[in-house]
């Protein structure tokens, strides 16, 4: 048999594996040794063409864990299975191992708005096949009953499958209390061994929801939630895990609000975007921040007259000159990407940094922090 025909029948195998699980049916035990996560290349700029994810306007939530000991489970979640906070070599921050299965739910989310966006970084070791993790917006009765939501009256929910060099993803919708749309799909985001986390995307739309798993579109749902559906949890639930072949999970992230960028830059004359992401304490554009750039671009390329400002903001951790600089690198580096991977002339655009001095939420939460971090683009 040829190597295709193996691939394709391995592909197929993960995409049914993914049904059993989600179904309670009986699982294979993997018993393979997993190498520790290994750090991967991020995926290329350009690989983020199509992608036209683009984050809500005010941050609510936000976790990377840095309020949080290592070894410990973190202060504001709660689980009946078992995780601890932990580093990963070659990946910056910390990251939440779930080492034993059951629900994990942020607590400091209580009530999601109809239109919202999540976001969130996911690892596994090279070696990962054959564990499903299930990601949940639902709409519970009762918040500390998680076991709840194959009953909830409203959920959407999609679940992850690495394997090494794909993995697979399915859907499903639960509207008034009865199950609705429902489908599987293959996707080569989710291959484990190129060590490189898996960045997740999700929008809320009223009725729509839309799933990205890097810059691939994988779930486009018009109708997955009902326009009536009171979200109010979101929560991870792992049927089953083995210590070497666990998950890691960091800067979950939530936003409300459309954003209007258009409006914005052109009559009031100001555009503040979260979307633009950068590596910790670097002037390096995230992949993730492509939809958020395509959008200033496009206003930029629709209006030949328009001139801009692009300011970099940060927030307070660490020192003061230091975030200044960091603030002006960064503003410069938004500079060169819209003229250089959307020919947008260098002299409509003229940068500048305010490093921490012009906060516009707390510095003392995590979500304060990140509504901070900020790019703006003032037109001038």
């Amino acid at each position: 048999m040829s190597t295709a025909s193996l691939c394709s029948i391995a592909a197929t195998f993960r995409v049914f594996f993914l049904l059993a699980i989600i179904a309670g049916l009986s699982r294979p035990v993997i018993t393979r040794a997993a190498a520790p996560p290994q750090a991967g290349s991020a995926p290329s700029f350009q690989a983020y063409s199509k992608f036209d994810f683009v984050p809500g306007e005010k941050i609510f939530a936000f976790e990377d864990f840095s309020q949080d000991a290592i070894g410990d489970f973190p202060a504001r979640w709660n689980t009946d299975g078992s995780g601890e906070i932990v580093t990963v070599a070659g990946k910056p921050g910390r990251w939440l191992k779930f080492t034993k299965p059951g629900f994990f739910t942020p607590e400091f989310i209580t009530e999601l708005p109809d239109n919202f966006t999540l976001e969130f970084d996911l690892t596994v070791p090279p070696a990962f096949e054959g564990r499903a993790l299930v990601v949940a917006l639902v709409e519970l009765e009762n918040l500390k009953q998680p076991a709840d939501w194959r009953t909830a009256p409203n959920a959407f929910q999609f679940t992850t499958l690495p394997g090494p060099d794909e993995g697979a993803s399915d859907m499903t919708s639960r509207q008034n209390s009865d199950s609705a749309a429902a489908n599987q799909a293959t996707t080569p985001q989710l291959a484990a061994k190129s060590g490189t986390p898996f960045h997740i995307s999700v929008w809320r739309q009223r009725q729509r929801v839309r799933v990205y798993i890097n810059q691939e579109k994988v779930w486009d749902a018009p109708r997955g939630l009902t326009a009536a559906a009171k979200l109010n949890t979101i929560f991870f639930y792992l049927p089953e895990t083995d210590p070497s072949l666990a998950y890691y999970l960091t800067n979950l992230r939530i936003a409300t609000g459309a954003p209007d960028t258009r409006n914005k830059i052109l009559t009031e004359g100001k555009w503040v975007s979260h979307g633009i992401l950068f590596d910790v304490n670097s002037d390096r554009i995230k992949a993730e921040s492509y939809g958020s750039l395509k959008e200033i671009a496009a206003v930029l390329a629709e209006n030949a007259d328009l001139k801009i400002l692009i300011v970099g903001h940060t927030d307070s951790d660490g020192d003061e000159a230091a975030n200044l600089d960091l603030s002006k690198r960064r503003a410069a580096s938004v500079k060169s990407a819209l003229a250089n991977e959307f020919k947008i002339d260098v002299t409509r655009m003229d940068v500048d940094g305010k490093g921490e001095s012009q906060p516009v939420d707390k510095n003392d939460t995590p979500a304060g922090k990140a509504n901070n971090r900020r790019v703006e683009f003032i037109k001038r």
